[in-house]
C-alpha cells in the first residue's frame, strides 16, 4: 500500500527507492561503525581522531535522515530498523574491542571508500529515472569523499 502518492512513474520510483534504501543502510551502518570506533580507539592520536569520528557520525546521521525523507516523499517507506541494517549491511566493520588509532583510520577510510563506490553506482542508476534523487546522492558522495580524504591523510605516509 502506498500512503504517499509519488510523482514518479512506478519503474522510476522503484529504482530511486532501491537506491535510497541501500544508501540509508550504508549511512546508518557508517554511523554505528563510527561510534563503535569512537568508543574503542586508543593511541597517541586518540583525541583528534575521536573528535573526527564524531564528525563522520554526524554527517552520516544527517544524510540518513535526508535520504529517509526523500524515500518517504516518493511513497517508499524507509526501513532503518536494527534488524534491517544488520541483515543488509555489508561495508567493512570494526573488530571487537580496543582499536589502535592507525587501525581506526584505515577502517574508516576503507569503509568510506567502499560506500563511495556503491554511491557512484547509485548515482549512475538514478540519472534518468530520478535526477532529484541522483542530485541528493551526488551531494552525499561529495561529503563522504571529503571525510575519506581527511581520514586517509591521517595515515600518510603509509608504510607500503
Amino acid at each position: 500500500m502506498t500512503v504517499v502518492k509519488s510523482t514518479l512513474p512506478e519503474p522510476a520510483r522503484r529504482v530511486a527507492g532501491d537506491a535510497l534504501q541501500s544508501t540509508l543502510v550504508d549511512l546508518l551502518g557508517i554511523s554505528l561503525i563510527g561510534k563503535q570506533a569512537h568508543w574503542n580507539i586508543v593511541g597517541p592520536r586518540f583525541r583528534s581522531i575521536h573528535l573526527q569520528l564524531d564528525e563522520v557520525v554526524s554527517v552520516a546521521r544527517s544524510y540518513a535522515d535526508t535520504v529517509a525523507e526523500r524515500s518517504a516523499a516518493l511513497g517508499m517507506p524507509p526501513d532503518g530498523r536494527p534488524e534491517t541494517i544488520a541483515a543488509a549491511y555489508t561495508l567493512p566493520g570494526p573488530k571487537e574491542g580496543w582499536m589502535r588509532d592507525d587501525e581506526v583510520v584505515r577502517l574508516i577510510a576503507d569503509t568510506l571508500e567502499t560506500a563511495i563506490g556503491r554511491l557512484r553506482e547509485r548515482v549512475d542508476a538514478t540519472a534518468e529515472p530520478d535526477p532529484m534523487t541522483q542530485d541528493l546522492l551526488i551531494g552525499i558522495t561529495r561529503e563522504l569523499e571529503k571525510q575519506r580524504w581527511m581520514f586517509d591523510a591521517e595515515n600518510w605516509p603509509r608504510g607500503e
